[in-house]
This record gives structure tokens, sequence and C-alpha cells, in this order.
């Protein structure tokens, strides 16, 4: 969704960023009028707006290294101090963009995986915190290995026993208040992606954790900072979150997924199926298996020609070599379900009208990094 810009904001959330932009504010305030509503919002004591995500991520795991001491932020990331070590399952060290390793390299962190990539135990996690202990990371994500891994209830049980601070990268979760609830210190969420605010990233959270992650903006944070029309988007976006009604999006998001699964049921050698979004997220998503000696061509083709149709349509093709490709229902504009119903019919009916070009079936891994190459080239 970063690629795509992440979100498509409302008009309010549209015009709270506009109006800000044409007056100076002071930003300590408006950050704490955004802690509040972030508190209202997941339950936490406090909270504050920063660039992205993975921002928010870095800023949580410094501030468990340097506490409310200035000097120790200073320093970061050349020195790290005592506590700098962060314990993450070796499944959940998926990439994102760019690796969640890199995210903690950034505070002057130091990875310490836990366990095998496909199962973590107990024993494992207990064994990984100790005196370097600065924070336990557990990353809820569609990249992440779902199988073998140490629920989260259990990892921050373990960790509380040894007084681990436990931060979850929750960065595209409709869950607000869970983590919180269920003893996560901080939680971070995505401003923009489902919220539908400017692009951003929300850190929630005990409130001497959330000020220490912020005290950050005097080091590394200073290059991580929101600007003002960000912040005050940001807020529009999560009051509106607060009284959307969303059962009936669902229920447009679903009627959605039924028209696409019903403009291409019957076309030779494609399966549409309604799949349930795989970390628990109240959505669905119209999964389009193919069999190529029926339809004509592959799925990472169809991915590539529905990409090339105007308008485009982009779909998740992070798991094209398994032969599908999915549809997403959300942040459509009025009108768009229809586009991509008959988009979606009529590049399938012509499976043999696209023959996969080579590089087809890597573009999903290398789509990212192959954008920052080509761009003005």
């Amino acid at each position: 969704m970063t690629g795509l810009g992440a979100s498509v904001a409302s008009p309010a959330v549209r015009e709270a960023t506009a109006a800000a932009m044409g007056r100076f504010v002071r930003m300590h305030e408006l950050q704490a009028r955004a802690s509040a509503t972030i508190a209202r919002l997941t339950g936490a004591e406090a909270g504050f707006l920063t660039a992205s995500a993975s921002a928010g991520m870095t800023l949580s795991i410094a501030g468990c290294m340097t506490g409310l001491d200035p000097a120790r932020a200073e320093a970061l990331p050349a020195h790290p101090g005592p506590r700098f070590e962060v314990a993450v399952q070796l499944g959940h060290l998926c990439g994102y963009g760019a690796p969640v390793e890199t995210a903690m390299a950034l505070a002057g962190a130091r990875t310490r995986p836990v366990g095998q990539s496909t199962l973590a135990m107990d024993h494992q996690l207990r064994g990984a915190l100790g005196e370097a202990t600065a924070a336990a990371l557990y990353v809820v994500s569609h990249h992440v290995v779902h199988y073998g891994q140490i629920p989260f209830a259990t990892f921050a049980a373990i960790a509380r026993e040894r007084g681990v601070p436990v931060i979850v990268d929750a960065a595209s979760e409709y869950d607000l208040t869970g983590f919180i609830e269920a003893g996560a210190d901080l939680v971070v969420y995505s401003a923009h992606k489902f919220l539908g605010g400017p692009t951003g990233g929300i850190v929630a959270g005990r409130r001497d954790l959330v000020r220490a992650a912020y005290l950050q903006n005097v080091g590394i944070g200073r290059g991580m900072k929101i600007g003002k029309e960000s912040i005050a988007g940001a807020i529009a976006a999560m009051e509106a979150w607060m009284v959307r009604d969303h059962a009936a999006m669902r229920a447009a998001e679903e009627a959605t997924l039924a028209l696409w699964a019903s403009a291409i049921a019957g076309i030779p050698g494609i399966e549409p199926r309604i799949v349930p979004d795989p970390t628990g997220n109240p959505l669905s998503r119209l999964q389009v298996e193919v069999d190529p000696a029926r339809a004509g061509t592959t799925a990472a083709a169809f991915a590539r020609a529905l990409a090339e149709q105007d308008p485009a349509l982009i779909v998740r093709d992070h798991e094209i070599e398994l032969g599908y490709f999915q549809l997403d229902p959300c942040n459509l504009l009025p009108g768009q379900d229809r586009i991509v119903a008959e988009t979606l019919a009529a590049v399938l009916r012509a499976g043999a009208a696209h023959p996969e070009r080579p590089g087809d079936r890597a573009r999903a891994r290398n789509g990212g990094v192959d954008g920052y190459l080509a761009w003005l080239a």
C-alpha cells in the first residue's frame, strides 16, 4: 500500500490537513493534542505521531534504550549504552519494503533472534532476555511466518516476567485496542492505510515509554519528524475512525467482493475465492487462482497485464509464485468497484493475449527496489 500512496483520505482529513498548512502552531502542543486522541482511540496512556510506522518502531526501540536521558538519546546510534539488544522471533524478521532489522539498527540496537524461522519456543525467548535487553519486538503482518510462532499473550507474559518492555509493530492492523489490553507496552500503527490519514506513524502505550520515544527527536528522531499538516490530518482521521460505521463499511466491501467474484466466475482456468485476512483483521479479499494450462497464461502475467491497463489495476502479488493474486476492497472511490470488475474480467478472458514475459515472476519480489533504480533513469 505504501507504494501506492498508502490510502485515499476523506474530505474531512484533507480539509484538516490543508487548514493546518496556513498557520503556525506550537508543535509540542499539537503533539499533546494528538496524544489525547491516540489515548481515546487505543486505550493507551499516551501517544505521539511520527513520519511513518517504521520510524515509530525505531523511536520506540530507542526510547526503551535511553529512557528520559537526553544525553543518551543524543548519543544514538553510535553509543547505544548498556541495553542495546532487541529480542524478536526469527519468523518475524520480515521485509515490509525494508528489513525489520534496519528499523532496529537505525536506533543503534542489535537484533537478538529468537528460535528458527518456523519454530520459536518459550524457553528460547526466556533465554534471549538478559541484562542487555532493551525491548522485545512482536511483528503482526501478513509477511511474517504464520505458524510455529509464540502467541502474543505468551510472548508478552514472558517479557513481563523479565521486566522487558514489549513493542508491537501493528502497522496495518484494525485492532487498535487489543494489543495494549493484552500486555503491550508500546504499539506502533500506520496513520494511513486503514485509518485513511496522511502518511505517518502512531506510537501508543505507557506514558513513560511514549515520552522516552518522543524525546528521540533531539537525536535520531529529527530526521523522522512529522509536519503540522500531517498531525492535523491524522487527528481528523482518528476522530473519524471512532465514529465510523464499521459494519456498513464491511457490508459494502463484501458486496464488492461478491461483484468481482461473479464477474469472473466461469472463465476457464480461473477460480475466484473470497479469503479472510491472515492476521485476523475484519476484512476479506478476492483470491484469483490461475491454472495456466486452461487460462492461457500465468498469474504473474495477469498481474503485469492488469497493471498496464488504463486505469491501472494493481493487485496484491506478494505470493504470485503460488499461482494466485488477490484484490483488496478497501479505499475504493464510488464506481471504482465496477471498473475493477470490468477490467478484471476483460483481461482474464484474454489470457493467451498476455503471455508471460521474462521478469514477470520476479516483479513482486524486486518491484520495490526496481522502482527506486528506475526512477529518473
